[in-house]
């Protein structure tokens, strides 16, 4: 084997373009190769025959001299029959790698950059050789920051500016801005704007105090591009730039994508490959050319969440992580309700509601759905404390950071309708982040989710109890009967009692449903699950006692009950209101079971406080378990009015004199947020 062939083994098998012994060193580096050159020999003598058998390099001029050009060199292998084990080497002394893909994997990557060959020899040598090394050997993604809560993307933005210097502290950086084209976004677009002064102020500052960051590289430290995405992807900045005014324009031109459709897993994996090249290692210093970090602006959970698996791998092979300012998640929904105003001022200005998908904030619903109380409660919205699944999952397995924004955050108490702000879902009540972050949900694949949820059988039961109560079998039950005819007021309390044989078997079956996970509960040591089995078993005893009183309290009032006689000259009351109460009158037989659910729910609050758990368990205890019934007086409808008909023209509306007549203005529907 050559001195030549030798230096190239060493190159390929470290990835490595100096050798120990270039340069000027002592004579003991003579010896070295020496005893290394014995060691292959012997190796090769007694390792057995492989599929890729020996390689022989053939170039027109010195190896030393081709690694001296500018151009970046490799040669390019067939990997496919190396078993890809766990590799663990040091870069620089300093790097541990774990779990390096095979550079196979790089090169049928689909996603990869056409890599430009040229012939050396008898071997094509690769230019990208160097890019995918720096792939093959990065170090696991660090976990990211989540449960991050802002009244304000302007508090993002503060936050994100610190990311972005700490980041030019070592090294160039590329920011890529992906934002949604949804017109709800149209208010944060702008807020945001407002803040980029501030980015690249700081920045001058820095510069003007001649900060080591700016003498890293001769590029520019701070380089942005920005990407739109929605059903499509469109890059508005063709190239980073670092002309404010450009960055501003593009983000300006954001047109609104009415389909509605975001996805924005592919617009991540899009905007990873196409800084790609940033990523490539310099092999002066050993290090990648620049930093690349991905800035997602968007008010929804995303269409294509099926492709986040691949999102993830190719942010964590480049290392690139992902920060999101988004919206929080409702605790426990997939949907909210956010509040639309005509932009367009010659429209009606009245509110209006529309659907979104922003949630839950976990991989499935880990909350109950039970409507039977008669409070309604279960259609209110509140605050999860962390942002929809699976962008606050990519954020936090990339290192990035969610960051989860509403203007009414800051509101002490509950959150009135008319105080949602434009563009805004309505939750009712926020949680403190530092309470909430104890509370974090597990941040793993779905199938992980799945094998982790199958190992407790509290988890089991919390987890097919929440789906079995959105198939709506539980519905609201009717509590106003009108007795303004016996026979209509029969028919009533019949359909009522009707739908009630239905609640009660399922109610029943969710009870039993939960039942099984009482064993493993007491092994539970998340504090998430805790709550939310506890909680969930208070609350369904507590439905199921409601649910069997009612049915009672139903054919009393069918047989039993009568009106009390009215007090002077009061009409004769003609109505039962059946209303929640600490008392029944059906007996009883369920204050054993009642006591337990009632012992779950006062866990709930002792052991989770200033949670929403804690805030529906004791929703559920302040509204009474029994039902009473009342009574109360009904306007019976009138006949319809006689006219009369004289055949003169007093029937008729004599004509108006001129004036003012303001006209509604138009109300138009609002578009797909």
């Amino acid at each position: 084997m050559s001195w030549k062939s030798l230096k190239r083994w060493w190159q390929v098998k470290t990835g490595r373009v100096d050798t120990p012994i270039d340069g000027e060193g002592p004579f003991w580096i003579l010896s070295l190769a020496f005893h290394l050159l014995l060691i292959a020999i012997l190796a090769k003598l007694i390792m057995p025959n492989t599929s890729i058998g020996d390689i022989f390099l053939t170039a027109d001029q010195p190896a030393e001299q081709i690694f001296q050009e500018e151009v970046d060199v490799s040669l390019e292998l067939d990997f496919e029959d190396v078993p890809t084990d766990d590799i663990n080497n040091e870069i620089e002394g300093a790097m541990t790698i774990a779990e390096a893909p095979a550079i196979s994997e790089v090169i049928e990557d689909p996603l990869d950059l056409e890599m430009e060959t040229h012939e050396v020899g008898e071997y094509s040598v690769d230019n990208d050789f160097m890019a995918a090394t720096a792939e093959s050997f990065a170090p696991q993604a660090i976990t990211g920051s989540v449960g991050n809560s802002v009244a304000g993307a302007a508090g993002a933005i503060d936050r994100l500016t610190q990311e972005i210097l700490l980041s030019i502290e070592e090294r160039p950086t590329t920011i890529v801005w992906l934002f949604d084209q949804s017109a709800s976004l149209m208010e944060q677009r702008e807020e945001i704007l407002e803040r980029f002064d501030r980015i690249y102020s700081e920045l001058g500052l820095i510069s003007e105090s001649g900060h080591s960051a700016f003498k890293h590289d001769s590029d520019a430290p701070l380089l942005t591009q920005v990407v739109a995405f929605g059903a499509d992807f469109s890059v508005l900045t063709q190239d980073p730039t670092n002309d404010l005014d450009a960055i501003k324009d593009a983000i300006r031109g954001i047109k609104t994508d009415a389909s509605g459709i975001e996805n924005v897993m592919s617009a991540v994996k899009k905007s990873v490959q196409m800084r790609r090249k940033d990523r490539t290692i310099n092999r002066e210093t050993r290090q990648p050319k620049r930093n690349v970090k991905i800035i997602i602006v968007s008010d929804e959970a995303g269409d294509d969440l099926n492709y986040i698996e691949d999102a993830i791998q190719i942010c964590n092979r480049v290392q690139v992580p992902v920060y999101v300012i988004g919206v929080p998640a409702p605790f426990g929904r997939p949907e909210t309700r956010v509040k639309w105003v005509d932009p367009n001022p010659e429209y009606d200005q009245s509110p209006q509601w529309a659907i979104v998908s922003q949630g839950p904030e976990s991989v499935a619903a880990e909350r109950l759905r039970l409507d039977f109380t008669g409070t309604f409660g279960d259609l209110d919205m509140i605050d999860s404390g962390f942002g929809p699944y699976h962008l606050t999952r990519l954020c936090y397995e990339t290192g990035g950071i969610y960051f989860a924004v509403h203007p009414n955050r800051d509101s002490k108490g509950r959150v009135r309708r008319w105080q949602t702000k434009s563009y805004s879902a309505h939750l009712q009540y926020f949680f403190e982040p530092e309470v909430m972050r104890r509370y974090k949900p597990d941040y793993v694949s779905d199938r992980r989710y799945t094998t982790e949820v199958e190992k407790f059988t509290n988890r089991k039961a919390l987890v097919q109890a929440a789906a079995f109560t959105t198939t709506g079998t539980l519905d609201t039950p009717r509590l106003r009967f009108e007795k303004l005819d016996e026979g209509r007021f029969a028919r009533q309390v019949s359909e009522a009692q009707r739908a009630a044989a239905l609640v009660e078997p399922a109610l029943n079956r969710l009870y039993d449903m939960l039942r099984t996970g009482e064993s493993g509960r007491s092994q539970e040591r998340s504090l998430r699950w805790q709550a939310g089995y506890d909680l969930a078993m208070g609350r369904t005893i507590a439905a199921k006692v409601r649910a069997e009183t009612y049915n009672g309290m139903l054919a009393l009032v069918k047989v039993k009950k009568k009106f009390s006689k009215p007090k002077g000259n009061d009409p004769q009351n003609n109505t039962w209101i059946l209303r929640p109460a600490e008392t029944t009158e059906t007996g009883s037989q369920h204050r054993k079971l009642l006591d337990k659910g009632k012992e779950y729910l006062n866990r709930v609050i002792e052991e989770h406080p200033d949670t929403p758990w804690a805030m529906l368990a004791k929703r559920e205890l302040d509204t009474p378990i029994g039902w009473a019934w009342h009574e109360d007086y009904t306007e019976p409808p009138r006949p319809p009015e006689m006219r009369e008909n004289n055949n003169n023209n007093e029937n008729f509306r004599r004509p108006q004199g001129p004036r003012e007549l303001e006209m509604p203005k138009k109300r138009r529907e609002p578009p797909r947020l």
